[in-house]
């Protein structure tokens, strides 16, 4: 039995998902155990092209338990949308559940995402996650068991408006509404700890998906600018409801460089003309727009003193540094180092170009020396070793150092 806890270092759109699909061969268990559909994990695999938002990245190999976990928030009308892409595609999703526990994203949530949005917000997707947590901290929001008694779940429902919760959000909801939501959910829900502590009783593999990434999270992350819950590698103990002394392997996800979306503190955030090489048109899956959005990535160079934080509160035992061949036309690459005595300016080591296609390599020693030289000066600050190296957007575009 082994527990693997898979995360982002950064601010998010790391690579997870990909990395998710590639290392599901391994294990029979894989879980989202936060977040909700406000990003996407994008994967790309004989099935198609994919931008996975609540649905975990294990579902695209055959025989995987998959579980969107009690951590989560899940808008059903996302859910169902994402199930029939994935369905439509040939995916099967008989092995996929959703825990009783995990809290529902609902319509007023959405609404009042947006009017904050609207009056001074952090530039959120709209997506009413953060709203829904804080419904859930309040004790006034449904959870996705409450889809076996819809009596039950307009009661709550209308607690909340009682309470005088945003008194001036619309709280009413079709009944026809969430009878479709039930009939296509409720044969998903499972108590989400008996199915982990199963897997673990039986001596399974298990892996656990996180969603954005450290700097978002909602008490280490870069606050107000973060979402609403917990990003980092012991979150998926505490959701999952099992010990943490269980994990066994944690993986901090690395993009080469550095992304954003939404507001916040971005130091090492490049130019418009150091960013147009790296950003790519919108035509391609792994260029630098939001999964979920659209919305143009912000673009940065890489970051020790963040990735030195990231690694500090995850206890990394390995990392997979994606995105590799993105930097292959760069004569010249910035890593900050560190930042000057009054912490507000970033050190960088310039790093010279390899100027050559590493897309298809399949071995480390294939890559050209000054992308072996980025990769090991990294491994040595960080002093982490660098497993995967992702130098394409596809399942098969991974270097596995073991």
């Amino acid at each position: 039995m082994a527990i693997t806890v898979l995360v982002g270092s950064q601010y998010g759109d790391e690579g997870k998902g990909k990395m998710v699909d590639y290392l599901a061969k391994d294990v029979d268990f894989v879980s989202r155990f936060q977040g909700g559909d406000n990003a996407g994990h994008t994967v790309i695999n004989d099935y198609g092209i994919f931008k996975m938002h609540i649905v975990p990245c294990g579902v695209f190999t055959p025989g995987v338990i998959n579980l969107i976990g009690t951590g989560t928030v899940v808008n059903p009308d996302s859910l169902i949308e994402e199930l029939d892409a994935i369905e439509a595609a040939g995916v099967d999703t008989s092995l996929l559940y959703l825990s009783e526990r995990a809290h529902l994203i609902l319509p007023y949530h959405l609404e009042l995402d947006a009017a904050m949005e609207e009056n001074g917000g952090i530039g959120t997707t709209k997506r009413g996650v953060g709203q829904a947590y804080a419904f859930k901290i309040l004790r006034k929001n449904p959870r996705a068991g409450d889809l076996r008694d819809l009596d039950e779940l307009e009661r709550i429902i209308d607690s909340a408006k009682v309470a005088g919760l945003a008194p001036n959000l619309n709280y009413d909801i079709p009944r026809e509404k969430l009878e479709t939501w039930a009939k296509r959910l409720v044969p998903m829900l499972v108590d989400p700890l008996e199915m982990v502590h199963a897997q673990i009783d039986g001596g399974k593999n298990l892996m656990f998906e996180g969603q954005l990434a450290l700097l978002k999270d909602i008490d280490l992350g870069i606050y107000p600018y973060v979402t609403g819950s917990h990003t980092t590698a012991a979150y998926a103990a505490v959701s999952g409801g099992f010990s943490p002394k269980l994990i066994s392997r944690i993986i901090g996800v690395v993009k080469a460089f550095t992304s954003a979306v939404g507001d916040g503190s971005f130091p090492t955030e490049m130019s418009d003309a150091e960013s147009v090489p790296l950003r790519g048109t919108g035509e391609n899956p792994d260029d630098e727009y939001g999964a979920r959005t659209g919305r143009s990535r912000r673009l940065g160079w890489l970051d020790i003193p963040s990735l030195k934080f990231a690694t500090k509160i995850n206890g990394f035992d390995a990392l997979a540094l994606t995105k590799m061949d993105k930097l292959d036309e760069l004569r010249e690459i910035k890593v900050c180092t560190h930042y000057t005595t009054d912490s507000t300016e970033p050190v960088y080591k310039i790093f010279k170009g390899w100027l050559s296609d590493t897309s298809k390599c399949r071995t480390y020693a294939e890559l050209p020396s000054e992308a072996k030289d980025y990769v090991e000066f990294i491994e040595s600050e960080l002093n982490v070793p660098i497993r995967y190296i992702g130098n394409g957007p596809a399942r098969a575009d991974v270097i596995d150092r073991m």
